[in-house]
């Protein structure tokens, strides 16, 4: 107690009280662009859904990467696992695509700040080109998942929603199949 008392006041007294416990943030500020972790980089770049399709997912709606791992269990017809895999590699393309632009996006807002070249205009400006990627990009995943539903039958949806381990994957409605 003593020690933690004297540490107290030296920090104090010197101007400087370092925090029990530091930001969650802490480590971050290394990062090649701050507000994203390698992690996300790397999704946007291999074009990850990186959960912009779990409004989709959730409600029933698969999408073609999850389907084509499961392709046997579905028992997909040789043209629904072509037109599936169309599907799959349209919608990677369009979000690798999207996520470079979104990092491109990202980087330059972050070097303003670095260089201490920032204004609240010029942060609506890039927070605003931000979003409209974003939503593009979450949009690219979300139609994908439209696509693929109506490749699919009634049963396959039901199946593709148990094995993913979703009670009725929020598919409910006149089509749901109550048995």
């Amino acid at each position: 107690m003593k020690n933690v008392f004297l540490g107290l006041i030296l920090g104090v007294a010197s101007g400087y009280v370092v925090a029990d416990s530091p930001s969650p943030y802490a480590g971050q500020e290394l990062r090649r662009i701050k507000s994203l972790s390698e992690e996300r980089i790397s999704g946007l770049l291999d074009g990850k859904g990186l959960g912009y399709a779990k409004v989709a997912e959730l409600n029933g709606f698969p999408g073609p990467a999850h389907v084509l791992e499961l392709a046997n269990e579905l028992k997909l017809s040789e043209k629904q696992r072509q037109q599936t895999t169309s599907l799959f590699n349209d919608m990677k393309s369009k979000a690798k695509d999207l996520g470079a632009k979104l990092l491109d996006a990202e980087k330059q807002l972050d070097q303003l700040f670095r260089n201490n070249e920032i204004s609240e205009d010029i942060v609506s400006k890039e927070t605003k080109v931000i979003g409209i990627l974003e939503g593009q990009l979450r949009a690219a995943h979300v139609n994908a998942h439209i696509k693929q539903k109506a490749l699919l039958t009634e049963h396959q949806i039901r199946m593709y929603n148990h094995l993913r381990g979703y009670s009725d994957g929020g598919h409910k409605g006149k089509d749901h199949d109550h048995h």
